[in-house]
């Protein structure tokens, strides 16, 4: 019989028990939500999830040929620990990739594999700040708040606009760069699908050098940037740049964070890459290696093998593009010609990732007067679910949204379109009732 423990646990509370870091930890914003539609879809009523930043497998398979290699590699007994910065075939298959398609030959001492982008987001974090430094990060963005918590940094967020694509430019962020340590930017953008136009890119990257060279003179630390670019091969209408082959000299200062998660739809693959100077590298390898946030060993080898087919990756980017692209399309046709039939709903033009970023502008309608009021709306009353930029560090009440396509289809978006158009509908009639 099992020894009841439930009387012996203790009575302590929180304060008593736990750190002030994790104390002020602030959960996902977007689990949260994802508890609302469980429980409406547990009551029978079937949504159109598009809050989730990750795919429902049976409209993003993984990629047979990578699929195939896991398993392989597992029947091979490749299932002990890998290298602590990664599996040098991988490695070595993730230096032929960025000489391939981005034209940056980097040495091998500057990629470190991971368990997916997170660990390697937080080993730059972890390896560059100090406690008390500071951070710039424009909002809407993923995370970097709760990152900047983790390693007791002082944030700096900088509010960006729908007329840039909520893309920061070089003149909103250089009034921080004195004070910054470590800027984080993200191209495309989670959560706004939008892109870094290259100028834009160019002239924060100039920025970011200049001030680097004012710093040597005095002999203080650099500004690290930190470049997410994990949906870049999911760039649709525009193409993709990068600050180091824009400005060369800002290599010696970027670490770029990576992966096959989001190109593959292979989140749970957990197989991610940095690229930067390997002195940095070098520092987050070894974070990450005390708290073991590696790849498996079996994906490491399979995806080392997978990128280097050329043929193969081609044949999978081009039908995950397609499938992107018809179901963010499909929103946004739908969504705009709601706007163009007279109800305050814009979208801003899709350019990659997997988001659209959608405006329903509510708030100060049919006593609507938050985001999250306008969110609830449309799960009761349209089984629509869509997560508000509060949730990536946008302080302002104006309905701006993040639509995800990665676990619905085109079939559900048009089925779901006439709802939100009601459920708008009824919000305007009783603000004109008043």
């Amino acid at each position: 019989m099992a020894l009841d423990l439930s009387d012996k646990l203790g009575s302590f509370t929180e304060g008593a028990v736990v750190g002030t870091m994790a104390r002020g930890i602030i959960g996902s914003e977007i689990l949260r939500i994802a508890a609302d539609i469980r429980a409406l879809e547990a009551s029978g009523t079937k949504t159109c999830n598009l809050t989730v930043g990750d795919f429902k497998t049976s409209e993003f398979p993984l990629p047979p040929v990578l699929s195939r290699g896991i398993a392989s590699a597992l029947e091979a007994g490749e299932t002990n620990y890998p290298p602590s910065d990664g599996v040098l075939a991988l490695r070595q298959s993730v230096r032929r990739l960025y000489q391939r398609k981005l034209g940056l030959a980097y040495p091998i001492e500057s990629i470190v594999i991971a368990g997916g982008a997170r660990p390697i987001i937080y080993g730059v974090y972890r390896s560059v700040i100090d406690a008390g430094e500071t951070v710039v990060y424009p909002v809407p963005s993923w995370n970097n708040n709760h990152y900047v918590h983790l390693v007791g940094a002082r944030g700096v967020p900088v509010k960006t606009s729908a007329d840039r694509g909520f893309m920061p430019t070089a003149e909103e962020l250089a009034p921080h760069l004195a004070d910054a340590r470590l800027v984080a930017l993200c191209s495309p953008l989670n959560p706004t699908g939008t892109m870094m136009p290259a100028a834009q890119l160019e002239a924060i990257a100039k920025g970011i050098v200049e001030e680097n060279r004012r710093r040597s003179a005095r002999g203080a630390n650099p500004i690290i940037l930190l470049y997410d670019q994990i949906y870049w091969e999911l760039a649709l209408r525009e193409k993709h740049a990068t600050p180091v082959e824009l400005v060369p000299e800002i290599a010696a200062y970027t670490v770029f964070v990576d992966g096959v998660s989001k190109e593959f739809a292979a989140t749970g693959i957990r197989v991610g890459w940095g690229v930067g100077p390997p002195a940095i590298i070098a520092r987050m390898r070894d974070v990450l290696g005390h708290v073991g946030a590696w790849a498996p060993k079996a994906e490491q080898v399979a995806c080392a093998k997978f990128l280097d087919d050329d043929a193969a990756t081609r044949a999978a980017l081009v039908e995950m593009r397609r499938r992107v692209d018809e179901r963010l399309s499909a929103l946004y046709d739908g969504l705009t010609a709601l706007g163009a039939r007279g109800l305050p709903v814009r979208a801003i033009s899709p350019q990659g990732a997997i988001y659209l970023t959608v405006q329903f502008d509510l708030v100060g309608k049919g006593g609507i007067t938050t985001n999250d009021q306008i969110r609830a709306l449309l799960l009761d009353k349209a089984a629509f679910a869509v997560v508000p930029f509060q949730a990536f560090g946008y302080p302002d009440e104006s309905g701006w949204f993040r639509l995800s396509v990665g676990a619905t289809n085109v079939r559900e978006i048009q089925e779901a379109l006439p709802r939100v158009e009601a459920a708008m509908r009824s919000v305007l009639y009783q603000s004109f009732r008043k």
